[in-house]
């Protein structure tokens, strides 16, 4: 009876273990980005995240949720479109 207690218990430790290492508790442990889009989507464009960038990904990620649809779309930080839309959530962001 004691042993399957510990067994229990093992398992329990190690599930709680695995989830903490896979970043489920909000911390992403890699780029989220593998691809970015350059062409204008900005009046589909309902949310912007601006990840900047940390010691699990060099890049700065900018990532747009769509409005229709709800799909997350990263974008391309050197695009210049994309840049001016961040500097208009900055500027809004300091009033």
């Amino acid at each position: 009876m004691m042993s399957s207690r510990v067994i229990v218990t093992s398992i329990v430790v190690l599930l709680a273990f695995l989830a903490a290492s896979e970043g489920s508790l909000g911390v992403e442990l890699h780029c989220r980005c593998i691809q970015t889009e350059s062409k204008r989507i900005g009046r589909h464009i309902e949310k912007v995240e601006l990840i900047p960038a940390n010691s699990h990904c060099d890049e700065t990620e900018i990532i747009a949720t769509l409005k229709n649809t709800g799909q997350e779309v990263c974008l391309n930080p050197k695009a210049p479109w994309v840049q001016k839309v961040i500097k208009k959530i900055m500027s809004n962001k300091r009033r």
